[in-house]
């Protein structure tokens, strides 16, 4: 301790003056022996230097610090600075560096350099001293085993051999015995360990633990390939934990034993850990307490049969238990011999049926098995049966009777303890089935049949029929039979004990009417159609008897008689349903309807007019094609009066609504995939409704009144034109002028339109403006006139405008008064008519010729 006080002092002195601090990291101690090599693994790190390299390196052995010098003592064994390298002793070797490594190789090693190394270290001005402790002996230590806190019989075991050293210089090996074997017969691995924390060799040896390796030295020993002889070795005594191991003798040595002697067994206990609890005898399964000697200290139980007999014979073993469990020895098999006992025969099976195999055992125990056997039928030795079974093949009534045998082995004869009876049993014998009802049976008639037999054994319990039915009451033999069918199948009948016995099918041939009477087309195979020649045959399946008619009906109607039908040309009107009727003695059988199918095209087209044939204009008229077809008519086309296909294929033709340029004739074609139809044609007509005729009369009477009102204003103005010719003379110094004559009107309101009514409106004569143009050629009467100044008109100067004469008449639409009616004027009623009249240049002078013409315009609005 006193060597760790100046390291202690200076880290103090360096934690205080913040010096560079130095880490290490080695094994704590290191293990070696005289002559071996040291591995001395080692690493440090400076932290807190400028500069965090080793300058020198001082290896001491058994350091001591001198107070005095204030450095350490001791045997240097290396020394290293920054310029040389220094080896006191030549077998020490620094294989590390100036930076981290500082591992050391002492080869060889030598026991005095047991104690400890101390490394010495200076960086710059930072110093440290590192201890490391060494054990070195001698002569090599011995390894350490290790084993698991408990081993058990039959666990696989891994146990460790290790060693406190390794060096790469040393060729060292650990080799395991265990009893006799050796390294070899073992399956070990060993491995080494060259690091910081641990220098070791070690060798892991896996077996699985038998009981026998109890209390035997497991021995792991430490070689050296270049040095003779065992440097040392490490041994541990094997707890195996086992269950007991049991030793059994049997006194006489062989285990057969004629009835009578005596036996001994005994069971003893050679190895058993932990200690046994208890150990017994066991027969078959069972505990045998009687007669067994249990020795605890010799850990014997003994079993004496003093007189064995024969149910003493079986299996023996010895049951031993401990901690662990219980374990029993194999077995001892018992074999007391003795003569064939009292001998019974088993017969089977029993009873027996007639022409089954038979076998008989003779049932005889002996010991050792009997080998030969005497057969006995009815007290007749039975020649060559000399074996434990005898065996019929087919048995017969023949056979039957007593039975008993004799058994025999190398100990002698046996008795005869008892006869068995072998008893043949069979089915009844010749069943017949029987019909009680007189012939002829008819379909429908009740029917009696019985079952009879001869013999048998056992006696009839039963009886069955075939085919099975709801019968009456078959257990009787009787069965009755209600309403038999005409295709009823033969019956058989069995009396039954415990077998059956069937008898001879009987037929009971049952008269009935024809069955399956059907309609067979024999031509045409395919479909028929309109003009094809068609043959029809009545067919049956069966008849009793076989003499037959045959009548045809259609629709329900007698035909005719025989077999076939035939028609040379078939029409549509031979379409329908048709049954053949058989009949023979029995009654009469009617097929199914067959149902007739003829094919023929579109035929009798017709259309149809709904509601009637003349309909009112505005209503919906509804034409059908009407027609006779197989297959149906699946394409219709429709044609108006002039043959012009109207591009409609559905069966009706529907106009909604309806005027009067669809009056006319119409008609169809109707097509299937035979061909095409076509109707003759059906007229429509169209008649005009009321309104209509209302409007057109309106309109006629309109126009009539437009004539007579044209003819009154011709006649009118031709008037005014006579009538202003005469007053021109008069009027020879009068200039043009112009005026305007206010007409009232009486408004004409059209006549209602009611739906009756008949009455008619002219809309010419409402909201028009009438305008006229009156030339008048110049006369040879006009003269100049003297007006007030004495002036003559003729030197005036002519107008420059025709001599003319405007008229016109304006009626307005519900609005208010013209622009050019003066406003003091009282405002004009609706119907209130304007004319206006011009008269230009009426006076003397010359008029322009121009023709005489009237102009005259309507303007509507």
């Amino acid at each position: 301790m006193h060597l760790l006080g100046p390291s202690l002092l200076l880290l103090e002195c360096l934690a205080v003056s913040g010096s560079p601090s130095w880490t290490f990291d080695h094994p704590n101690i290191l293990y070696a022996w005289e002559g071996a090599c040291l591995w001395i693994p080692c690493k440090y790190t400076i932290s807190g230097n400028t500069v965090p390299n080793m300058d020198n390196l001082t290896v001491y052995h058994n350091f001591v610090y001198n107070n005095g010098t204030k450095d350490f003592n001791g045997i240097i064994l290396y020394r290293k600075t920054k310029t040389e390298e220094s080896l006191p002793q030549k077998r020490v070797k620094f294989l590390g560096d100036n930076r981290s490594n500082c591992t050391l190789l002492i080869h060889p090693v030598q026991a005095q350099d047991n104690g400890q190394l101390g490394l010495r270290m200076t960086s710059g001005t930072a110093k440290w001293m590192e201890p490391i402790a060494l054990n070195i002996s001698e002569t090599a230590p011995a390894p350490h085993i290790q084993l698991p806190p408990e081993i058990q019989e039959f666990q696989e075991v891994t146990v460790t051999c290790l060693l406190n050293f390794s060096c790469p210089g040393d060729e060292i090996k650990l080799k395991w015995s265990l009893g006799e074997l050796l390294s070899p017969e073992l399956d070990s691995v060993t491995s080494t360990s060259l690091t910081l924390q641990a220098v070791y060799t070690q060798s892991k040896l896996t077996f699985q633990a038998e009981w026998h390796h109890h209390g035997k030295n497991l021995t792991c020993q430490l070689w050296n390939d270049t040095a003779p002889g065992l440097l040392s070795q490490g041994t541990v005594r094997l707890d195996v934990k086992h269950l007991p191991q049991l030793k059994i003798e049997v006194s006489p040595n062989r285990t057969n034993v004629i009835k009578g002697n005596s036996v001994t067994m005994t069971c003893q206990i050679t190895s058993s850990n932990p200690e046994y609890l208890s150990m017994s005898w066991v027969k078959d399964g069972i505990p045998w307490k009687e007669q067994e000697t249990l020795q605890r200290e010799q850990k014997m139980v003994t079993l004496t049969l003093s007189e064995v007999t024969k149910e003493m014979s079986g299996k023996y073993h010895c049951e031993a238990r401990n901690a662990l469990g219980i374990v029993q020895s194999p077995d001892v098999i018992l074999l007391v011999h003795y003569v064939p006992e009292p001998s019974k025969v088993r017969i089977s099976p029993s009873p027996a049926k007639e022409g089954d195999t038979v076998t008989l055992t003779c049932l005889s125990p002996a010991s050792p098995p009997p080998t030969n056997y005497t057969w006995y039928h009815n007290n007749m030795e039975v020649p060559r049966s000399t074996d434990v079974t005898f065996r019929i093949q087919r048995v017969l009534l023949r056979h039957a009777g007593n039975y008993f045998c004799e058994a025999q082995n190398s100990l002698g004869r046996g008795t005869v303890a008892q006869e068995a009876q072998l008893d043949v049993q069979y089915s009844p014998k010749e069943v017949t089935t029987v019909i009680q009802n007189p012939s002829p049976i008819r379909e429908g008639d009740t029917v009696t049949l019985s079952c009879n037999y001869t013999s048998s054994n056992p006696s009839v319990t039963r009886y069955e029929w075939s085919p099975p039915g709801s019968w009456n009451d078959p257990a009787t033999g009787v069965l009755m039979i209600q309403k038999v069918a005409w295709n009823a199948e033969p019956f058989r009948c069995a009396a039954c004990n415990q077998w059956c016995s069937w008898a001879p099918a009987v037929n009971l041939h049952i008269q009935y009417a024809p069955k399956g009477v059907k309609i067979l087309p024999i031509t045409p195979h395919s479909e028929i159609r309109s003009g094809h020649q068609v043959l029809l045959r009545c067919d049956f399946s069966s008849s009793c008897p076989s003499d037959v008619r045959f009548f045809w009906k259609k629709n329900g109607i007698l035909l005719q008689e025989g077999r076939e039908l035939s028609f040379d040309s078939i029409s549509p009107e031979d379409a329908g349903n048709y049954n053949c009727l058989v009949n023979n003695s029995i009654g009469q059988s009617t097929s199914e309807a067959w149902m007739l199918q003829v094919l023929y095209k579109p035929r009798r087209l017709r259309v149809s007019i709904s509601p009637k044939d003349s309909v009112m204009e505005g209503q919906t008229a509804v034409l059908t094609c009407e027609g006779d077809a197989n297959p149906p008519i699946s394409q219709y086309t429709w044609f108006d009066w002039n043959n012009q296909d109207l591009y409609h294929y559905d069966q009706m033709l529907r106009l909604d609504p309806v005027n009067v340029q669809h009056s006319g004739a119409y008609w169809c074609q109707g097509t299937n995939r035979l061909g095409v139809g076509q109707s003759p044609p059906s007229t429509l007509t169209i008649y005009y409704s009321p309104e209509t005729i209302s409007k057109r009369v309106a309109l006629g009477v309109g126009l009539c009144l437009a004539v007579l009102l044209l003819a009154f204003w011709g006649i009118k103005f031709q008037r005014n034109w006579k009538r202003i010719q005469s007053q021109q003379e008069a009027q020879e110094n009068s200039s043009g002028q112009s005026f305007f004559v206010r007409n009232k009107k009486v408004r004409r309101h059209p006549l209602s339109e009611g739906p009756h009514s008949l009455g008619c409106y002219n809309p010419v004569v409402e909201d028009a403006v009438n305008y006229a143009v009156l030339n008048f050629p110049v006369g040879e009467t006009d003269r100049p006139r003297t007006g007030d100044a004495g002036t003559s008109e003729a030197q005036r100067p002519s107008l420059s405008r025709d001599n003319t004469v405007t008229y016109s008449v304006v009626k307005k639409h519900q609005v208010g008064d013209y622009e050019n009616v003066t406003p003091e004027a009282p405002e004009a009623p609706e119907d209130e008519g304007i004319h206006y009249s011009e008269l230009v240049h009426l006076g003397l002078g010359e008029r322009p010729l121009v023709q005489d013409t009237v102009e005259y315009v309507t303007l509507k609005h």
